[in-house]
């Protein structure tokens, strides 16, 4: 049996017993000591299932495999793409990854992704930090045209999409906006009006600034009634 020390939400500490028993499975900043569960940082306890999971409460983003991320086209090569995703050292997208579609050997890539348009890619692997490769073959990857771009604290993300998607929907819904949020914090909007995009922008923006709040999805829920046009 399993016994859980602390609550959904909770502020944890580094080294603060967080769960007992084998019912649970450290994640994301915890780990096991015995029959314990610790926590490696402070942030807030988040439980996922089984999954026990810290999320910080500030802090970059640091690329990790199967990661889906916003990032901004920074050189065209002859084989392969540059990319920008908010990191230290720019990620690579190489030619077979390029597209689901066949891309030949020598066409020009510029043709496909040019320099600062913006794409959602998923990150396959991580070498090192000089060394990160993109596919643009998952579902879900692709081009963003028009709209707008923001960005947000990444140990936001989790709330800002919330629960199985819960809040990133009510916001999608209320300002009828197509929404894609990136793990590494950059959150592309786009809508039918200007004043659409705006509400969706400030909606998530303060979802970001009371994500340590309780009851946030019924205060996300008023404030987008109130600013609704």
């Amino acid at each position: 049996m399993g016994k859980l020390l602390v609550k959904e939400r909770e502020l944890v500490v580094p080294g603060q017993e967080i769960a007992e028993g084998i019912d649970y499975l450290p994640g994301d900043g915890s780990y096991r000591e015995e029959n314990k569960l610790i926590s490696l940082r402070l942030g807030l306890f988040n439980l996922d299932g089984r999954l026990t999971k810290i999320i910080p409460l500030r802090g970059k983003y640091i690329p990790k495999s199967n990661d889906m991320v916003i990032g901004r086209i920074k050189d065209v090569g002859i084989s392969n793409w540059r990319i920008n995703i908010g990191w230290a050292f720019d990620a690579t997208l190489f030619l077979k990854e390029g597209s689901k579609d066949y891309i030949p050997n020598g066409a020009d890539l510029g043709k496909y992704y040019d320099i600062g348009e913006v794409i959602v890619a998923k990150i396959t692997n991580v070498f090192s930090s000089k060394a990160i490769d993109l596919s643009m073959k998952a579902p879900g990857c692709r081009k963003l045209t028009g709209g707008r771009v923001i960005e947000v604290e990444p140990s936001k993300v989790p709330r800002i999409i919330g629960k199985q998607g819960s809040m990133i929907s009510m916001i999608k819904d209320a300002t009828e906006c197509y929404i894609t949020v990136g793990q590494n914090g950059l959150v592309w909007i786009s809508g039918p009006s200007f004043e659409k995009e705006k509400l969706a922008t400030d909606a998530i923006k303060k979802v970001e600034q009371l994500a340590h709040s309780e009851g946030l999805t019924d205060k996300i829920s008023e404030f987008l009634k109130e600013n609704k046009k």
